[in-house]
């Protein structure tokens, strides 16, 4: 029986497995879906699958719990970061992903869990979108962080913002799919946000999502940089600086274990 060794990580509730390349099956999707599985396998919002990198300390790819692929999660990422910062002492950590090259840089450690702020290049932040829904019209941002974003700014969260994530994912406006943030804004410097991602659904947290969100309320003069966005998982930082969006938060390394394939 095909044996897989992983490490389980969590990023404010946001949680993958991390598995180094050489385990990686034929059929990655099928392997991913899997373990992913939070009835039959071990459960997680994706798999980061790690290989050696040439020009960074490595190269992850991402698949989602249904078996897609996606371009980048920050809060993957800052899970990978975590391992490597435990396991090789590494403070400074460079990674690469779909989206391009991302550096960790470690703040603090209180056993298991690891802070970092990583640097997330530059939001691509598009003009308003309004779509047509059964629930009628929903006006939204358009951000780019590298995966597609989609954010819509309410008063309260609607009782079943899931479904209507769910309906918004499939429209054809989305080529490539996209993931929902729903925003409320508290205050110039804290927003609650809800995420329903491409692969994964709802999610307790989401840290492309905290940066688009962040991003697209500060591009509306609703939020100033630093934004504290809070998430059912935890609150992470974005801030912006000459351009450029970095994002702080934790990462915890939950558990290690064999999955039997």
């Amino acid at each position: 029986m095909p044996t897989i060794p992983f490490v389980k990580a969590s990023a404010c509730g946001n949680d993958f497995l991390l598995v180094e390349g050489g385990f990686a099956p034929q059929d990655l999707t099928a392997a991913t879906r899997h373990m992913c599985d939070r009835h039959e396998g071990v459960g997680a919002d994706g798999v980061e699958w790690i290989y050696p990198g040439e020009d960074a300390d490595v190269e992850i790819r991402l698949i989602n719990a249904d078996g897609s692929e996606a371009e980048i999660s920050g809060n993957g990422t800052r899970c990978v970061a975590a391992l490597l910062c435990a396991e090789r002492g590494k403070e400074k950590i460079t990674i690469r992903t779909g989206a391009g090259i991302k550096t960790c840089v470690f703040i603090s450690r209180n056993e298991q869990e690891h802070e970092f702020e990583m640097e997330m290049g530059q939001a691509d932040v598009s003009a308003e979108l309004s779509l047509a829904t059964s629930f009628g019209m929903v006006k939204g941002i358009p951000v780019s962080m590298g995966n597609p974003h989609f954010v819509s700014f309410v008063d309260q969260f609607p009782t079943d913002w899931t479904r209507r994530g769910a309906e918004i994912q499939r429209d054809a406006h989305f080529k490539q799919g996209v993931n929902i943030e729903w925003l409320v804004i508290d205050n110039k410097h804290h927003i609650q946000a809800r995420f329903y991602e491409r692969g994964a659904g709802e999610t307790q947290s989401s840290g492309t999502g905290s940066c688009a969100a962040a991003s697209a309320a500060m591009a509306t003069g609703r939020a100033e940089s630093p934004v504290k966005v809070q998430a059912p998982g935890g609150t992470q930082t974005v801030r912006l600086e000459v351009g450029k969006i970095f994002l702080r938060g934790s990462a915890r390394i939950v558990c290690r274990g064999d999955f039997y394939l």
